[in-house]
């Protein structure tokens, strides 16, 4: 599911997306500058219950069942019943793997103190034990269970694609196909919860937040099933992220206690329970989003008054130039990029369905896949392209510079010399009968408004620029390229 950003608790590769760097900001004379640039709320996939949320909500007194009812229409808290397993993959096939801790291979008996080694046998559907100086101390068919009094360690060691740590339960083993060894975790349902709540939630948050994020693991735990090759969640946000023993805290054990065999349930069925760290304000009805095409009633779009705390709540701007978005856009591009024209939001209003619009043609995309390519933190998102360039007094320009009390043109600046040029260019998308703001430099880092200039309806605008000096415009809070006037 989703992992969290620091504060509050951990850097997390999950979500390190690469979010693409600033344009430089000088301009050549008489040459075109563009800017694409994206302004959004929100991290994840907009589904369910928002993390942030949760704890927003829990700051303000409102108890576990009380945040998971909110942002789950029509359901309630149920106890679950039956004891269950849960089996998670630690490792897929490839390498050897190393462990400690283990009293029994099989019927073989281990010494909990030495390690030992297991890697792929010779044979279709065997494995090696193998002791800690690579010796082979026995041959099984596979699946092979390991287990222990206390919990079992692996040790797979740096670039070795284990999932190190301590785990309790069994660890069960399998031979690949082709490949190496698979190390799947067996072990029940409580144990499994109290590795996976810190891992999600920050385990300093309140009670009530780190309860409900119990519940919704819980709940999905049981739901969910990836299945085949002999395991049903994965131990990362493919599934939701597991740390074992090692996640395990004082916090979180008590959540996992006091919510013990409770399950999201519609109906009085239990049901899948997506969540996500930050909503933006408001979260999704999944129909609108990657993860399913039809209307579930516990998964509709819900206000999120609390999700402010994130600092992801807004995002942005985050600046590109068309030529670096056109090279992550790749094949949805035709021709010269010019912009993403959004079609369809959904209620959040994340987006459903946008065009890539080029030289050539738009290509018909959606909110999942321009956020994956782009790198964006989430398709509540709102895209800006602008240009701008020189245009040269011979041209004719427009109008002289309309200004306001805000900005003014600065004194003596007409004076400085004749009108000489003007700055043009284009805005999309553009709304109609909206203007830009044209400001100048008037120092290292300050930018002082001079005018205004509407935008014709095919998107251009042209202003008189009433001296020497760097010129920049904004639209809708975004900066355009700068524009030097000699």
């Amino acid at each position: 599911m989703a992992r969290l950003l620091p504060p509050p608790s951990r850097a997390t590769a999950a979500v390190a997306l690469s979010l693409a760097a600033s344009v430089a900001a000088g301009a050549a004379p008489a040459s075109a500058e563009t800017r694409f640039s994206v302004r959004g709320q929100g991290w994840g996939h907009g589904v369910g219950m928002s993390q942030y949320g949760a704890f927003g909500f829990a700051k303000n007194g409102a108890g576990y069942r009380d945040i998971l009812t909110h942002y789950y229409t029509g359901t309630q808290v149920s106890p679950l019943g039956a004891k269950r397993q849960v089996r998670v993959l630690l490792q897929g096939p490839k390498g050897l793997v190393k462990f400690t801790g283990a009293t029994r291979a099989g019927t073989r008996k281990l010494s909990a103190s030495r390690t030992y080694a297991i890697r792929r046998g010779p044979a279709l559907g065997t494995l090696d034990l193998l002791s800690a100086t690579g010796k082979r101390v026995k041959r099984f068919a596979s699946p092979l269970a390991v287990k222990g009094t206390n919990p079992v360690v692996l040790k797979g060691g740096a670039g070795n694609g284990v999932t190190d740590g301590a785990y309790r339960g069994v660890l069960e083993f399998r031979a690949g196909s082709y490949l190496g060894v698979t190390a799947v975790n067996v072990l029940g349902l409580e144990d499994y919860i109290r590795g996976v709540v810190s891992r999600e939630s920050p385990a300093g948050w309140p009670i009530e937040a780190l309860k409900a994020q119990a519940v919704a693991a819980r709940s999905y735990a049981v739901t969910t099933s990836k299945a085949g090759d002999g395991f049903d969640q994965y131990a990362d946000t493919r599934s939701q992220v597991y740390g074992g023993v090692d996640a395990e805290r004082p916090t979180t054990d008590q959540a996992v206690r006091e919510t013990r065999g409770e399950v999201v349930t519609y109906q009085g069925t239990p049901v899948t329970t997506f969540f996500f760290s930050t909503s933006g304000g408001r979260t999704e009805d999944v129909e609108n989003t990657s993860l399913g095409r039809e209307p579930k009633p516990w998964l509709k779009s819900v206000e999120d008054p609390y999700d402010d705390a994130s600092p992801r709540h807004k995002w942005g701007p985050v600046r590109m130039s068309f030529k670096a978005a056109a090279k992550k856009l790749g094949s949805l591009v035709k021709g010269e990029f010019r912009g993403i024209d959004v079609v369809k939001r959904g209620r959040s209003p994340r987006i459903v369905a946008a065009d890539v619009v080029g030289s050539g043609g738009r290509v018909r995309t959606d909110g999942a896949t321009l956020r994956a390519r782009l790198g964006l933190f989430d398709t509540w998102a709102y895209f800006t392209s602008i240009d701008s360039e020189e245009e040269p007094a011979e041209g004719g320009g427009e109008q002289p510079p309309r200004t306001d009390s805000a900005g003014g043109v600065p004194p003596g600046a007409m004076a400085s010399r004749a009108v000489a040029a003007a700055i043009a260019g284009d805005v999309f998308p553009v709304r109609p009968g909206a203007f830009v703001e044209i400001e100048r430099r008037t120092g290292r880092r300050t930018w002082t408004r001079v005018g205004v200039s509407e935008i014709r309806s095919s998107g251009r605008y042209s202003f008189r620029a009433p001296g020497a000096g760097s010129y920049r415009v904004k639209y809708r809070r975004t900066a355009g390229p700068t524009v030097r006037i000699r």
